[in-house]
This record gives structure tokens, sequence and C-alpha cells, in this order.
């Protein structure tokens, strides 16, 4: 009997999902704009000579160079028009997030709303411009002196290249921007997630060649892709992680009536801020190191070291890393959870936690307990992160199957697939409220 139910609700979720034509419409439009972001990361500036670009890219793989290929999706190692990915966003909104927090003005705006957030929005549409302006020109710069890459160096290959580079910018700012309102999940980070699941399957089989050559024994790659598995098991048990705090309710008379008290939870994540700290670290790595890495002349000498003490597995490197991984979860976790703000609606609602005082000290207590789970889901985030670094730069493995990699990889998967069944549950909802209705009508 069991398994006959759960036939038939399986049957019935896929006759909802075939019925639902607005999911379906979203979902195709968001393939679509995946498309064409993966078209352009095939699309090559002009004036760049292949083959000397292939071996720069290889003799800098291992280092930040390989991280940025990998949020570019594949498009740095092609010095596309997509080569600057979307990361000079996502470091114009680390810049506008932080502001908000010393800006009086920008502090007045996000307690206005609606109209206050499309400012803000419009000011990091700004701030990515300029941004990629600066990353643009830096790279053109140093294109031309790492080497024989280009062609015909001079004042337009500079030009055209940060026009078309910026130009790419901010299309795939657009691009995310209509995923976000038009599609499924979030844009931006849908954007980084398809670049990484591209590149995926010549990561695995670069990492598998290693293991055949001799490069790597088989235990080792056994292991390491037994470790690839767990830490994606783990990543899920994390981020589905809560602590639940009971929320009780007073009784209530409604006329001659007396109703007992409800009882209910507030969940709180373990990981409340989920992949965003793990981007804006690597963005703020990524962000001052971006010419260094290609300006790797004589005359520049300090730049050169900069890029060195920052390489893959360097302590300085690890230590940066996890430090701002750690700073963005509890940052971005006060910014999407207000204890105050949360009190006060429980205190307006008439709810409150057992033995806590309604308002101010309830404030006080849900801010001590998120920021201990935060402490848990901050060590957990740069644990997942810097642990695989260590592997990879003992053993040389491919950055795609690192941990800030698989973090992306899961924690995106799961939220659009989470989103995917609101709509169904939304579209399953409506549609037994329309049934109900017209039993009610033949009565």
């Amino acid at each position: 009997m069991a398994s006959a139910a759960e036939k038939l609700a399986a049957n019935f979720n896929f006759s909802v999902f075939s019925q639902a034509t607005e999911l379906k419409k979203r979902i195709w439009f968001t393939l679509g704009a995946l498309i064409v972001y993966r078209f352009g990361t095939y699309v090559p500036l002009p004036g760049i000579d292949v083959e000397q670009l292939k071996l720069l890219v290889e003799t800098n793989q291992s280092g930040i160079l390989g991280m940025f290929d990998v949020f570019a999706g594949g498009a740095i190692s092609r010095m596309a028009i997509f080569a600057l990915g979307i990361m000079p966003y996502i470091s114009a909104s680390i810049i506008i997030q932080l502001m908000t927090s010393v800006s009086p003005y920008l502090a007045s705006l996000k307690k206005e709303g609606t109209p206050g957030r499309q400012k803000i929005t419009q000011y990091t549409r700004y701030g990515t411009v300029i941004l990629a302006l600066l990353q643009g020109y830096g790279i053109s710069v140093g294109l031309e002196s790492a080497g024989k890459i280009v062609t015909d160096p001079g004042l337009f290959f500079r030009l055209s290249t940060t026009i078309t580079l910026t130009g790419g910018t901010v299309f795939l700012m657009w691009l995310g921007e209509q995923v976000t309102s038009r599609g499924i999940g979030n844009g931006i980070s849908l954007i980084i997630f398809s670049g990484i699941v591209a590149e995926i399957p010549s990561a695995l089989i670069n990492t598998l060649t290693l293991g055949r050559q001799g490069t790597i024994s088989t235990i080792t790659l056994v292991l390491l892709l037994l470790l690839i598995v767990a830490v994606v098991i783990f990543i899920v048990f994390m981020e589905r992680a809560q602590r639940r705090l009971i929320v009780q309710y007073p009784k209530r008379q409604v006329g001659n009536k007396m109703y007992s008290g409800d009882s209910t939870h507030l969940p709180l994540k373990l990981n409340t801020a989920g992949v965003i700290p793990a981007i804006f670290a690597s963005s703020i790595l990524l962000l001052p190191i971006t010419i260094a890495n290609f300006n790797l002349s004589a005359e520049q000498s300090w730049l050169t070291d900069i890029a060195a003490y920052l390489g893959r597995g360097q302590p300085a490197y690890m230590l940066l890393y996890a430090s701002a991984i750690i700073f963005f979860a509890f940052f971005y976790t006060s910014i999407v959870f207000n204890p105050t703000e949360t009190a006060d609606n429980l205190k307006r609602q008439g709810g409150f936690i057992p033995g806590i005082r309604p308002g101010e000290k309830t404030a006080e207590y849900i801010d001590f307990v998120l920021s201990r789970i935060t402490t848990i889901g901050a060590s957990y985030l740069a644990f997942v992160c810097i642990l695989p670094e260590i592997l990879i730069s003992q053993y040389s493995i491919p950055f795609y199957l690192g941990g800030t990699s698989l973090l992306i990889v899961v924690v995106v998967g799961m939220d659009t697939i989470g989103q995917v069944q609101s709509h169904l549950f939304a579209y399953q909802y409506e549609a037994l409220i329309k049934k109900s209705k017209l039993r009610g009508n033949r009565r």
C-alpha cells in the first residue's frame, strides 16, 4: 500500500509539473540565458595569439589566475569577451554593502524599502562599470607586457579590450538580473554555477589522466574522490542544519470560546549567509591582484611578490581567505537577519520565547543564539574551502574540484531546486483552490 501511495504521489507531482506552464517558461528562460552566457565564454577578444595565451594560462593555472578562470567559466583561459565574468559586480556589491554600514545616506536608503533598494542597486551598477573599466584596462596592459600574446599592441588594443570586457560584464549583470526576475533561482549565482559545472568534466578527465600517468597514485586518487563525495554530503547536512527556537502564543478568547495557546518554532539556519561569504572572499582576493597575475615583467617585481605571497597553498593566501570567509559570514548574516525586527514582530503578534521577556530581551537572546550558530557556520565554510586548498597544493588537483567550487555547486543547486518546489507547491495550492470553488458553485 505504501509503495502504491508513493507512486500515486509521484505521478501527481509529475502531472502538476507538466501543467505548470509559468514554471516551465521560467525554466526555459533560465536555460536559454545560461546557454547565451556559455556561448560568450567561447568568443575570443580580437588581437590575441591563442597559442601564447595558452602557455601563459598553463604556467599560472595553479595560482589566483586558476581561481579567476573558475568563476569566469573558463573564459580567462580563452580570453573571451566574458573574461571578467560577474566578479566586478560582486566586488561592487561588497563595497556598497560595506558602505551602508558607514554612510548614513545609504543606511537611510536601505530603510526606505523598495525605492531605496532600487537606488542602492543603481549605485551598484555604476560601481560595476567603474571596476570593470579598471580591471579591463589592467588586463589589456598586462597582456601586452606578458610576452607575445597581443599581435598588435597599442592604444587601440587597450581601448577595444577595455570596452569589450566592460561590455561583457555589464551584459552578464543585466542577464543575471533578468534570470532572477523572469527565471528560476538567483541569476548571478547561477551564472557562476553554470561556469563551474561546465568545466567539471574536463577537470575530472585531467585528474584521471594524472592517475594514469602515475603523477597521483591510484590509492590517493580513490581517496580524493571519496573525499569529494564526503564533502558534498557534509555541505548538504550543514546547509540543512537549523537551530529551532520555541515560540509560544498565549491563550485567546474569541466570542464565548477559549482557544489554547499555539506553539511553533523560529528556525535559525546554521549557515544563514549561504554561499555568499565564499564568493565575496574570493572576489576580495581577486580584485587587488588582477593586474599582478598578468604584469610579470622585471620592472614590476613588487607585483610579482604580491602574486607569490597570495599564491595557491601559501600561508598568507589561506589566512586571508579564511579570515574573509568568516568576516563575510557574520557581515552578511547581520544584513539578512535582524534580531530586533524579529523580536518586535513576535511581540506584535503576541508570541514569546519561553523564559525570555518579550521585546529587547528577546532580541538579545536571538542575537546571542545567532552569533553562536554563525560561528559554527562560518567555521564550516572556512573548513570546506581551505581543506581542499591544502590538498590541491600538495597533489595539484584541478581547482574545479576545490571546496569553494563544490560549495557553490551544491548550495546553488539546492536553492534552485527549492525554488522549483516552491513554484510547484504554489501552483498545486492554486489548483486546489480552483477545484474547491468549482465544487462550491455546483452545490
